[in-house]
C-alpha cells in the first residue's frame, strides 16, 4: 500500500463529506436552526470537549461509555469529547443563562463524536440540530417541540413524516407501586421493550396476578395513537402512572389539533436510549428512510439556579439520517468566466445567484476548460451559454 493510500485511510465510522454534499449539509443545517429561531429559541454554542466530570456527571453518566476520554495537558485533568450536545446545552442554561426568565429555549448545531456506531447508525462522527425548552412543564411544552421539529423536517424537504411516543417512565412507576425490587424492575423493562410475552409471563408469577392484565395490556398498546390510548385507557394504573398517561393523551391531542395529517404512534415501554428521560417521549422516522431522523423527550436539566432541577423537554435531530432521506443536492449553477472579462461582469453574475469560476489562463477553448471544470454554463460573446457535457 502506497503512501498516498495511507494517508486517505479514516478510522472506522469517520469520514470525510466532499462536494457538493459538504456545502448540501451546511445549508440544511442553516435552515433547520432558522425554524428553531423562529420560535424563539436562541442559538447557543457549546465547546467540543469539556472537563469530563462536568460533562458526563448526573445525566450525563448514561453516556459515559460512548465517550472518548483524553487528558488535558494545561490543567492535568481528564476531558472527554461531547458524545450528545443535550447535557451541554442544559449546563449553560443552569450557569451561564441561569439569571434569564424561564422557560428558557435555546437551539444549537454541531458535531459530536462517539467510541462506537451502531448497525442503523455506524458513524461515530455526525451532526446534530436540537433545541432545549427549559423551565417549563406539562403536555403543551411537549407539544411546542414535536410540532417545531415537525415544521423544521418539512422545511428542508423531508415527507411522509412520523412520530413515536413513549412513556419510559411507566414501568418503574409500576414497580415502585408494587414494591418490585430494582433488578426485577430492570428486568420487566428489558422484557417489555423487546416484547418479550415469554419472559413477561415467566416474571408474573413472581410479580403478582394484579399486575398481569397491566403487563399483557401494555404489550398490546404500541401502534397507531388512537388504538393505543383505548387500550393504555383501559388498564387500571395507580396514580402516578395514571397522570403519566394522561400527559400522553394531552399530548396526542395537541398534535392531532396542531398537524392534523402527522402520524401519530405510541409504544408505551419503548425504553432504548431514553435512559435519563423522565416523561413523554419521541422519535421522529420519514417512510423513505431507516432508523430515527431524531428523538427527545421530557428530562430534568440539572442544576438550576435554586440547586434543583428544572424540568425540560428537548429535541436532537441526527443530520446524517436526516441528509439520508433528502434529494441529492441539485448541481449548483456554476458558470465559468474566461481570463479577460472584466470585474464588473463577473460581481453581477455572483449578485444574481451564480457561482462563477474564474479562468486562470487563455486555453482557447473556453467551453472545453468550463466543463472540465464542472461547469455548467460558460460566459461567451456576452451572455451565459449553457454546456452539453455529454459531448
Amino acid at each position: 500500500m502506497n503512501q498516498s493510500v495511507n494517508k486517505a485511510l479514516l478510522p472506522a465510522g469517520l469520514r470525510d463529506i466532499l462536494p457538493p454534499n459538504a456545502a448540501h449539509e451546511a445549508r440544511v443545517v442553516e435552515t433547520l436552526v432558522s425554524t428553531l429561531e423562529s420560535h424563539g429559541y436562541d442559538r447557543v454554542k457549546p465547546p467540543l470537549i469539556e472537563f469530563e466530570d462536568n460533562l458526563l456527571d448526573g445525566s450525563g453518566a448514561a453516556l459515559a461509555e460512548r465517550s472518548f476520554r483524553l487528558m488535558d495537558p494545561a490543567s492535568h485533568r481528564m476531558l472527554a469529547v461531547r458524545p450528545d450536545m443535550t447535557l451541554q446545552i442544559a449546563r449553560i442554561a443552569a450557569s451561564r443563562l441561569g439569571k434569564e426568565p424561564r422557560p428558557l429555549r435555546l437551539a444549537y448545531a454541531g458535531e459530536i463524536l462517539r467510541i462506537h456506531g451502531s448497525q442503523l447508525r455506524p458513524e461515530r462522527q455526525f451532526g446534530q440540530v436540537g433545541a432545549e425548552l427549559i423551565g417549563a412543564d406539562g403536555p403543551q411544552a411537549d407539544a411546542e417541540m414535536i410540532l417545531m421539529a415537525v415544521e423544521a423536517l418539512q422545511s428542508v424537504g423531508v415527507t411522509d413524516l412520523s412520530v413515536d411516543l413513549g412513556l419510559p417512565t411507566l414501568v418503574p412507576l409500576l414497580g415502585r407501586h408494587f414494591g418490585l425490587d430494582e433488578q426485577t424492575t430492570d428486568a420487566l423493562r428489558f422484557a417489555l421493550d423487546r416484547k418479550d410475552a415469554g419472559e413477561v409471563a415467566d416474571l408474573v408469577p413472581s410479580l403478582g396476578q394484579t399486575l398481569e392484565p397491566v403487563l399483557q395490556g401494555l404489550l398490546t398498546a404500541a401502534g397507531p395513537a388512537h388504538r393505543a390510548l383505548e387500550i393504555l385507557n383501559a388498564l387500571d394504573l395507580p396514580d402516578e402512572a395514571a397522570e403519566a398517561r394522561a400527559a400522553l393523551s394531552q399530548v396526542v391531542e395537541r398534535l392531532q389539533a396542531g398537524a392534523p395529517d402527522l402520524t401519530v404512534t405510541i409504544d408505551p415501554v419503548e425504553n432504548r436510549g431514553f435512559e435519563y428521560h423522565t416523561g413523554v417521549t419521541f422519535a421522529f422516522f420519514a417512510r423513505q428512510g431507516r432508523g430515527e431522523l431524531g428523538r427527545g423527550g421530557r428530562y430534568i436539566a440539572a442544576g438550576a439556579p435554586d440547586g434543583n432541577g428544572e424540568p425540560a423537554t428537548g429535541l436532537t435531530l441526527f443530520m446524517n439520517a436526516v441528509l439520508r432521506v433528502l434529494p441529492d443536492p441539485e448541481m449548483d449553477r456554476r458558470i465559468y468566466v474566461p481570463l479577460g472579462t472584466d470585474a464588473a461582469t463577473g460581481h453581477d453574475l455572483r449578485a444574481t445567484g451564480w457561482i462563477t469560476i474564474d479562468g486562470l489562463e487563455d486555453t482557447g477553448d473556453v467551453h472545453g476548460e468550463a466543463r472540465r471544470l464542472r461547469c455548467s454554463h460558460a460566459w461567451t460573446n456576452g451572455r451565459a451559454t449553457a454546456l452539453d457535457n455529454n459531448e
